[in-house]
């Protein structure tokens, strides 16, 4: 069982889910960086790339979006077998699109880094229970929904609620999970809702400029009672009485269930307060995570990959050596499956757990990190221990990470995670004397630098500078500047 607590401001709305106490999830969006998944533009061809097989498309965003071959949607046929068995190769993309062309698409995956949107022609929009599917005439069920005969007889009842085409019914329908229970009423009343909303889309698509949004999916403190509420969840939280109206209005109209559990906070402190959820935010950018038994991790984003490093630090409970790594790591595994989810981490992660020696161990830690991970939302795919020791694992990328919302690479070392030391500094200051000195003839060179070379300067290496002002016959005089960074300098000509 758990808690989902929201806090909501007209800049940002942040929702945190708890169980035992414990932060497990946490969702952020704000206001002007809304993501742009489940959106609908209509969009303009800009270039068509049959190299890649992929085009991009004006969406009215400030970088074009990106259309793949696989993402066109199509009425023939695309992928598949043949009357002859043989594999029907997808129709090229310089077939079926070309520069200027309007389309109408659905943003797939969010603009990350500095790659663009990905978009679909396959559009989709999410209801309550049900995902509409306007193009195509399949039925699908979520495959966690009950037994074969319980799907079958669910796709029976859909098949009559959707209707014929000819009779204004059809379109494809895919029943999400908490379709399972549904009334027919309930299911009829989410059909109206989406041909409704596919309507509209639709209407504006004919009437609004390319590059125009005919579509945006729920904001965040809705989706957490489409999406993220379950029959796991105790009670939903909102510190705001205003969003606490309008999302009663929402449920009540969309999601009862969800809405029963949603109360208004009204406490003194701030609800994020109650948790610790801010430390808890805090935490989760840090590089280290200390783990109770006394070890930690080693947590480092870069742009190819992730890397998780696992160290028994000062844990020595074990009887011996061999259990203390054992222990160390069922820790871990449950640690960094956690970790995941909070700071959204995705694409490639590696794992170093600390190396074990006997075989069962290796067995019982990668069983315990998958039984961890089988409770992310996000797909998650584990490997094997590699020849080297290391766990490959992947977890899909959906939206940009926490830390990349929330914190940008440090103007001083631009990203590298490290600066040149005050020695690395002097010296690059002293060669760049005597480079100058052999063109310039100044009576004197005036150095400006952090403190802490200058400081140097003045003290260990001295000599060194008392040195070169000899060699060059020219004075150098030191100025302290705490405006500049410590890999900053300027030399002055006097």
């Amino acid at each position: 069982m758990h808690d989902i607590l929201i806090n909501w401001s007209p800049q940002e709305t942040r929702v945190a889910i708890i169980e035992n106490g414990a932060v497990q999830e946490l969702h952020l969006e704000r206001t002007l960086e809304r993501g742009l998944v489940g959106n609908v533009y209509l969009g303009k061809v800009a270039r068509v790339l049959p190299g890649m097989q992929s085009a991009f498309i004006d969406i009215g965003l400030e970088r074009a979006a990106f259309l793949h071959v696989a993402d066109l949607h199509t009425s023939g046929p695309h992928h598949g077998k043949g009357d002859n068995g043989n594999n029907v190769p997808p129709v090229p993309i310089e077939k079926q699109v070309f520069e200027g062309q309007t389309l109408t698409v659905q943003v797939i995956k969010d603009p990350i880094g500095t790659k663009g949107a990905r978009l679909s022609t396959q559009i989709s929009v999410a209801g309550r229970m049900l995902v509409f599917l306007p193009q195509d005439n399949h039925i699908g069920i979520s495959q966690k929904i009950g037994s074969p005969e319980a799907r079958e007889q669910l796709r029976t009842r859909m098949q009559a609620l959707v209707g014929k085409p000819e009779e204004g019914g059809g379109g494809g329908f895919i029943l999400r999970t908490n379709a399972e229970e549904a009334s027919d009423s309930e299911l009829g009343d989410d059909i109206a809702y989406l041909r409704k909303t596919w309507g509209l889309i639709r209407q504006r698509a004919v009437t609004q400029p390319a590059g125009s949004l005919l579509h945006q999916d729920l904001g965040l403190a809705e989706r957490v009672l489409r999406d993220l509420a379950t029959e796991q969840t105790q009670a939903i939280r909102i510190d705001s009485q205003q969003q606490f109206d309008l999302l009663k209005a929402f449920g009540t109209a969309y999601t009862p269930a969800s809405s029963a559990k949603l109360e208004h906070y009204r406490g003194e402190r701030p609800i994020f307060d109650l948790f610790g959820i801010e430390e808890e935010i805090a935490r989760a950018l840090a590089r280290r995570v200390d783990l109770k038994s006394g070890g930690y991790l080693i947590i480092d984003q870069t742009e190819a990959l992730t890397t998780i490093d696992v160290n028994t630090g000062g844990f020595v409970g074990a009887r011996n050596f061999d259990d203390t790594i054992f222990k160390t790591n069922l820790e871990a595994a449950l640690a960094i499956a956690r970790q995941l989810r909070l700071r959204n981490l995705g694409g490639i992660i590696i794992v170093d757990f600390i190396d074990m020696v006997r075989e069962e161990h290796q067995h019982a830690v990668l069983s315990e990190f998958r039984k961890q991970l089988a409770r992310d939302r996000t797909k998650t795919t584990v490997s094997g221990f590699t020849q080297l020791g290391l766990v490959e694992m992947t977890r899909k990328r959906t939206r940009e990470s926490l830390a990349h919302m929330l914190c940008q690479p440090c103007s001083t070392c631009a990203g590298r995670g490290q600066v040149k030391t005050a020695r690395s500094v002097c010296y690059d200051i002293l060669r760049e004397i005597l480079r100058e000195a052999r063109q310039f003839d100044p009576k004197e060179f005036r150095v400006l630098a952090s403190a802490s070379v200058v400081e140097m300067l003045l003290d260990e290496e001295s000599q060194h500078l008392a040195d070169l002002s000899a060699f060059i016959k020219k004075p150098i005089s030191l100025s302290a500047e705490p405006a500049l960074n410590p890999e900053q300098y300027d030399i002055v000509l006097m």
